[in-house]
């Protein structure tokens, strides 16, 4: 983080745009006050006036600051998986579980930039405490580390540093645990899916992260939960879908902000 100013004149200085602006995402963004509100994913930029900061690499060009959850909803949903939705929850499943909206065709950050912060919607009202404070939130049950220590407590018997790609393996060659750890996390993704869908009238749901890379061992329970729980009539076409973007998703969507349609 420490040589980010210093590369971000070096990119600039190697490149003559044709347009000037500039589209920044960060973890959580406080818009009113222009700075990074999550202390505990990076603890170097927590209270850093971003902005202002970008601000001055590009004099004259237009800045927006954008949630990296949002700005991943906004890259699926224009380059990516998500073309063509109006109402589009985007959201990563790795070591944590995040997430953007694109409501009506346009980015929705909410109040303070923090709209579909997903992962902290609480599936299990008895479940175990959350990073956030809270109790029984989706990440407690679906994020990669939160599926490996189910597993582990079960008696999953896996190598030390053992991660989400591991269980994935494991779950491929039959194991029961690793199995059963990938529905439990599902289904808890789909619980929160499905009240997500019915209050913001969705149409698609687009998943990206590390744990989505597994692929059916993730999407087969996930949809199938999803049908069990998502049964209002306005959200029989509601649609999951991987995302296309990787890594990128965040920074094409932070591009997006406030580059060219």
């Amino acid at each position: 983080m420490g040589r980010g100013r210093r590369d971000d004149r070096r990119c600039v200085a190697r490149r003559r745009w044709r347009r000037s602006w500039c589209g920044h995402r960060v973890s959580r963004s406080d818009r009113p006050a222009r700075r990074n509100r999550q202390p505990d994913q990076h603890p170097v930029v927590a209270g850093f006036p971003v902005r202002d900061r970008v601000s001055a690499v590009v004099p004259g060009a237009p800045v927006e600051l954008g949630g990296d959850g949002v700005c991943m909803a906004l890259g699926e949903h224009w380059l990516g998986a998500g073309r063509g939705a109006r109402f589009l929850l985007g959201m990563v499943v790795s070591t944590g579980v995040g997430g953007g909206l694109v409501l009506n065709g346009a980015p929705y950050p909410g109040r303070t930039g923090n709209a579909g912060h997903v992962g902290h919607v609480v599936v299990d009202q008895a479940g175990a405490r959350c990073a956030c404070g809270g109790r029984g939130c989706v990440e407690t049950v679906a994020s990669g580390p939160s599926m490996v220590r189910w597993a582990r407590d079960n008696g999953w018997s896996a190598p030390r540093g053992a991660g989400a790609k591991e269980l994935a393996e494991a779950a491929v060659a039959g194991n029961a645990l690793a199995l059963a750890a990938f529905r439990r996390g599902a289904t808890a993704l789909a619980a929160m899916i499905a009240s997500v869908g019915a209050v913001c009238d969705l149409d698609l749901v687009v998943v990206g992260g590390g744990v989505a890379k597994s692929g059916r061992l993730l999407f087969d329970p996930l949809r199938a939960a999803l049908a069990d729980y998502a049964r209002l009539d306005f959200l029989a076409g509601l649609r999951v879908v991987p995302a296309q973007l990787g890594g990128a998703a965040g920074l094409v969507g932070a591009a997006r902000l406030v580059g060219p349609g």
